[in-house]
C-alpha cells in the first residue's frame, strides 16, 4: 500500500523583508520602459508608425519653449495638491476632496478678482485673492475632519460628495455672474501675479517662473515637516496605530482637524496659483482632475515631498505627450491619449508588486520526482517483528 504523492505548486509568493533602493529603482526604471515600448506598439497599430510615437511624445513635451514651460507650470500645480494630500494620507485619512478642495479657492479668487477689480492695488488685490482662497480650501477641509472626529463618518464619502459640491457653486456663480447664459467667466483682468522680468527668459518662462518657485519652497517645507518636526511624527503614528497614538498620549481628534486644516490650506494655496498665476478665471472643470491625479502621484512617491517631483513630472509628461500623438496623428478623440497614459501607469502601479514580493519557482531534482515512501502492511510488520525478550525462570529451591 502506498501513499499517492501530493502536488506542489509551480511556484511559490513570499514577501519580501527588505529591498535595496537601488534594486527598487532599477524595477522601476524597467517597467517603464517596458510601458513604453508596449505603449509603441498600440501606436503601431493604430498610427502604422513605430518611431512616430516617441517623437510625437518627445515633441508634446519639449517641442517648444512653450510646451516645455507649460510642462513645468502644470507640474507645479499637481506636485502642489499632491503635497496637500500627503499629511491626511499619511496619517489614513482618505482625503479624496483635493478636487474640491482646490476648486472652491480658485471660485473664491475668482470672486474677488471679478467684484473688486480695479478698486485696490494689484499687489493688495492678489494677497486678498490668497488669503480668500487659502481660508476656502481649509474650510472645504475642515467639514469632513470634525464629522470625521466626532461621529467617524466615512471620510472617503465625505470628501468625494464634497468635489460635486464645489462644482455646483462654481456653475451656480457663472450663471449669476454672466447674464448672457454663455457659460464662461472669461478673462480676468486684475489679481494677476507678478512676472519675473528676467533677461533671456522667454515671456513664457516669465509668466510661470514665481509659482514654480513658490511651489519648490513649499516642496522642502512640506519634507521637512513631515520628517522632522513633531506634528510629523504625530501624524506618522496615528497613520499607524490610532490606539497607540491615544496609549503615548496624543489627541488623536486635535491631529485630524489640523492635518486636514493644513491639507485644505495648501490645496487652497494650489487654486490661488491657478487662477491668479495661469488661468486667470475659473469654470468647473478648471483644475481638470488634477486633484485625483495627485493620489497617484503621492502614493507612487511612497508620500515622500522629494520623489514627488519625479512621479508629478512622468505623469505630465505622459498627458502633454499622449495629447501631442493624438493631435499629429489625427487620431480624433483623446481617448487614445487616455489609453496610453493608462497602461503606462499600469505597469508602473504593477512593478510595485515584484519590489515587495519574490516570485519562487518550484525546483526539479535532477534524479526525477521523488517517489512517495513506502509504507510496510500488516503482513511485514509481523514477519520482520522484533521476537520478545525471553525471561528466565527461576526454580523454587534456588
Amino acid at each position: 500500500m502506498t501513499k499517492d504523492k501530493k502536488r506542489e505548486p509551480l511556484f511559490h509568493i513570499s514577501k519580501r523583508m527588505a529591498i535595496p533602493a537601488c534594486q527598487g529603482w532599477l524595477i522601476r526604471i524597467s517597467a517603464g520602459v517596458i510601458a513604453l515600448l508596449v505603449c509603441s506598439l498600440i501606436a503601431a497599430i493604430f498610427t502604422k508608425d513605430f518611431g512616430g510615437f516617441f517623437k510625437s511624445m518627445g515633441s508634446g513635451a519639449f517641442g517648444t519653449s512653450i510646451r516645455s514651460w507649460t510642462l513645468v507650470e502644470d507640474l507645479a500645480i499637481l506636485l502642489c495638491i499632491a503635497l496637500a494630500l500627503t499629511p491626511a494620507f499619511k496619517m489614513k485619512f482618505w482625503n479624496i476632496g483635493g478636487e474640491g478642495q482646490t476648486l472652491i479657492s480658485c471660485l473664491v479668487c475668482a470672486v474677488c478678482m471679478y467684484y473688486i477689480r480695479g478698486n485696490i492695488p494689484n499687489a493688495l488685490l492678489v494677497l486678498i485673492c490668497l488669503v480668500g482662497g487659502i481660508g476656502a480650501g481649509m474650510l472645504w477641509a475642515v467639514i469632513p475632519a470634525l464629522f470625521k472626529s466626532k461621529w467617524n463618518t466615512n471620510e472617503t464619502l465625505f470628501t468625494l460628495m464634497m468635489n460635486y459640491f464645489a462644482m455646483c457653486l462654481v456653475a451656480f456663480f457663472i450663471s449669476y455672474a454672466v447674464r448672457s447664459g454663455s457659460g464662461v467667466l472669461g478673462f480676468l483682468n486684475y489679481g494677476h501675479l507678478p512676472t519675473l522680468a528676467i533677461p533671456g527668459l522667454p515671456p513664457t518662462g516669465q509668466k510661470y517662473l514665481l509659482s514654480i518657485l513658490l511651489v519648490a519652497i513649499l516642496t522642502v517645507i512640506i519634507y521637512i515637516y513631515l520628517r522632522f518636526s513633531k506634528h510629523g511624527y504625530e501624524i506618522s503614528v496615528v497613520g499607524e496605530s490610532v490606539n497607540t497614538a491615544r496609549y503615548i498620549g496624543i489627541n488623536v481628534k486635535k491631529v485630524i482637524i489640523r492635518t486636514m486644516l493644513l491639507s485644505g490650506a495648501i490645496c487652497g494655496f494650489a487654486g490661488w496659483l491657478l487662477v491668479t498665476g495661469a488661468r486667470f478665471t475659473v469654470n468647473a472643470n478648471l483644475v481638470n482632475g488634477d486633484g485625483f491625479t495627485a493620489i497617484l502621484v503621492a502614493w507612487l512617491a511612497k508620500f515622500n515631498p522629494l520623489a514627488m517631483v519625479l512621479t508629478a513630472f512622468l505623469v505630465t509628461f505622459l498627458k502633454k505627450g499622449a495629447s501631442q500623438v493624438v493631435t499629429d496623428y489625427k487620431l480624433g478623440q483623446d481617448y487614445f491619449g487616455d489609453v496610453i497614459t493608462g497602461i503606462f501607469i499600469f505597469f508602473i502601479i504593477g512593478c510595485e508588486f515584484f519590489i515587495n514580493y519574490r516570485i519562487q519557482f518550484k525546483r526539479r531534482s535532477k534524479s526525477g520526482p521523488v517517489e512517495a515512501e513506502h509504507l510496510p502492511d500488516s503482513s511485514e510488520e509481523h514477519e520482520t517483528a522484533a521476537p520478545a525478550p525471553q525471561t528466565e525462570t527461576v526454580e523454587e529451591g534456588e
